[in-house]
């Protein structure tokens, strides 16, 4: 059954290349074999269409204290088949992303309770947005000039908000994406849909189940794990 969840976290210098092999599985992470789809878009000239050296020279040359990516991670529903969940992920990325460089893969794993697979979606964005201006990748990253836009960075389109307008563009992309994913769904064909609301907002208890991992359910007995699936099935 379909359910909701979509989060977003920010990656600090020095683990953009890191993180975007991970969600990729390349190197030491490519005997993951949950690997469904990825894809990118919007690299400067010089990334040659490669994201792993547009995160590594982001970790590089971004300023200290400033985020290297914005990472989006959501829930994708069984009721669809594996490429239109990448399909919709893929489309989905492009228009958050708008203007700037972006990474995106999607993995389904198999849940080691109920044998379930469970896929979701990694989106890692820059800050920087494209303006047309080719700047070398030593200037990429430096900060905007408003006056003279060729001979500063790329302008962030994170600075200046307040706490309060950071939430409440979060809870719009949240609603954004249950919108999305229900007309997906709808246009599928699946009756089933998605509702971003947290559980205290529904009404509901809180859910306090937390993500068990393979070596915890190993060690469960048979009645443990039947009445943990019961529960979820609620």
């Amino acid at each position: 059954m379909a359910s909701f969840y979509w989060g977003i976290k920010s990656g600090r210098k020095g683990s953009g290349r890191k993180h975007g092999n991970y969600i990729s599985r390349v190197g030491h992470h490519a005997d993951r074999e949950d690997l469904i789809g990825q894809g990118h878009g919007n690299l400067p000239y010089w990334a040659e269409n490669s994201p792993e050296k547009f995160w590594g020279m982001a970790d590089r040359y971004e300023r200290s204290n400033g985020a290297v990516y914005r990472e989006i991670v959501v829930a994708l529903p069984n009721e669809l088949t594996e490429q239109e969940n990448v399909e919709l992920v893929r489309s989905y990325a492009r228009d958050l992303a708008g203007a700037k460089p972006f990474q995106f893969a999607v993995h389904c794993p198999v849940a080691a309770l109920g044998g379930v697979p469970q896929p979701h979606a990694h989106i890692m964005i820059s800050d920087r947005v494209s303006d047309g201006i080719a700047r070398p990748a030593t200037q990429h990253f430096r900060r905007y000039n408003p006056a003279y836009p060729e001979l500063g960075g790329c302008k962030k389109d994170s600075g200046g908000k307040t706490r309060g307008a950071l939430a409440a563009e979060v809870k719009a992309k949240r609603v954004s994406w249950a919108e999305t994913l229900n007309a997906t769904l709808e246009y599928h064909g699946h009756n089933v849909r998605v509702d971003p609301r947290s559980n205290t907002e529904r009404g509901l208890p809180p859910a306090l189940e937390r993500h068990l991992g393979a070596a915890r359910v190993r060690t469960m007995s048979a009645e443990e794990k039947e009445a943990l699936l019961e529960g979820r099935a609620v």
